[in-house]
């Protein structure tokens, strides 16, 4: 007896077990009281993976198109909650007033990136009184709201490496290993989705072979993102299953309040240290 599983179909079977896997780590290790969106958010893309491979082509395709876009921008938001999760763990011990500054500088580089990074439709387009339009408008709110998180999750990423050791996300930290694996994974989101768009935009198929060929090169670019992804699921569940230097994980108190002045917990009193 044969077997045939693409590589899209193995990509799947490892992201959907990984994230599976991730998830009894957060229950199992008790780590879903001190990241519950970062967990809230794992679950959804578990189950955004279920429906894609349960749903794809069994339903009417405007049912499926709505499923999958109220799913996405569902993960947008929680993606922005997890954002704000792993500033506050990293960064709560600092002024409140520092704590906003600098809050509202990224919120501002992301705002400035997003209004320039890739076309927006026309306003009539998005006010037009249809089905099809609504479902266009929530489709563009999807893709510009995952497209800040990954911005802002690249951003807060480098400044938990740069300045994470002073305060309470040194390297061997839940909170700077989690950010790492965000911004591995916003960062590579990105730079296979400018590769394609330049490829997408200069290429000229004259011939169903040359067509073909562009839609095996994009598979590939996709495929690549996948293994990306299952990379840092993977990294998050080996970081997450150990305990954090001087701690054990029954051993974890709350999270300080932001500005309070509150002293690190034995959780969070990781060594010094950059990745």
């Amino acid at each position: 007896m044969h077997f045939h599983f693409s590589a899209q179909d193995i990509l799947w079977t490892l992201a959907f077990a990984s994230e599976l896997v991730l998830l009894v780590v957060l229950m199992g290790r008790d780590r879903i009281a001190r990241f519950p969106w970062f967990t809230a958010a794992a679950v959804m893309m578990a189950l955004r993976l279920l429906t894609a491979k349960l749903l794809n082509g069994r339903l009417p395709q405007m049912t499926m198109a709505t499923v999958f876009i109220v799913m996405a921008e569902i993960s947008a938001l929680l993606g922005l909650m997890v954002v704000l999760e792993v500033a506050r763990r990293a960064f709560g011990s600092v002024r409140r007033s520092t704590w906003l500054i600098g809050a509202v500088a990224l919120l501002a580089l992301g705002a400035v990136i997003l209004t320039y990074w890739g076309p927006w439709p026309a306003w009539k387009t998005l006010t037009a009184q249809s089905t099809t339009s609504a479902l266009q408008l929530v489709q563009l709110l999807a893709q510009k709201t995952s497209l800040f998180v990954d911005i802002e999750n690249i951003a807060v990423g480098l400044l938990i490496v740069l300045f994470g050791s002073r305060y309470k996300a040194g390297w061997r930290s839940h909170t700077q290993q989690i950010a790492i694996g965000l911004s591995t994974a916003s960062l590579t989101q990105l730079a296979i989705g400018i590769i394609w768009e330049r490829i997408a935009h200069s290429a000229t198929p004259k011939s169903m072979a040359d067509y073909q060929h562009l839609m095996g090169l994009r598979d590939k670019l996709f495929n690549a993102n996948s293994a990306i992804f299952v990379v840092v699921a993977v990294w998050w569940i080996v970081c997450l299953w150990r305990d954090e230097p001087g701690t054990s994980s029954a051993g974890i108190a709350a999270e300080p309040a932001i500005g309070k002045g509150a002293q690190p917990d034995a959780g969070d009193a990781a060594p010094a240290g950059g990745s």
